[in-house]
């Protein structure tokens, strides 16, 4: 196998970018492995890593990495949609809520205000309508 390096964990990560998009996300969780492994402190990766952990249905593992992501980066609007999506998913919505919110304050995007506000209106646990599949973008 060959030596890792500062560039073949570039090349990893971009590789499972592409491999997301074409919708692997098991090909793209065993490149971040190594990339994360190498350099745990790397936020886009494990942002990356924790989509494809969402969309294998690894509904825990995916929590566990946007909360680290979130513990870095507090602002991070798309991190607490996700977040709340996979929360969503797992049927908690009452603490999904919380994330819709603060994502929808952060960054009044349509589909973060929708969730905060669907999730706010229905105060049941029944997730959106197509929401509860749906990869957290």
């Amino acid at each position: 196998m060959p030596e890792s390096s500062p560039e073949t964990h570039v090349i990893d990560f971009r590789a499972a970018e592409q491999l997301l998009a074409a919708r692997d996300p098991r090909g793209a969780i065993r490149l971040l492995d190594s990339v994360i492994t190498a350099h745990p402190e790397n936020t886009a990766a494990r942002l990356l890593r924790a989509r494809a952990f969402f969309l294998t249905a690894q509904l825990r593992p995916a929590e566990l990495e946007f909360q680290i992501v979130l513990e870095r980066e507090p602002d991070n609007a798309f991190a607490h949609f996700a977040l709340g999506r996979t929360l969503e998913r797992a049927g908690r919505s009452e603490e999904a809520l919380r994330h819709f919110r603060l994502a929808a304050a952060l960054e009044p995007r349509p589909e973060f205000v929708e969730a905060a506000r669907f999730a706010r209106d229905t105060g049941d646990d029944e997730p959106g309508p197509g929401h509860s599949n749906r990869d957290p973008e």
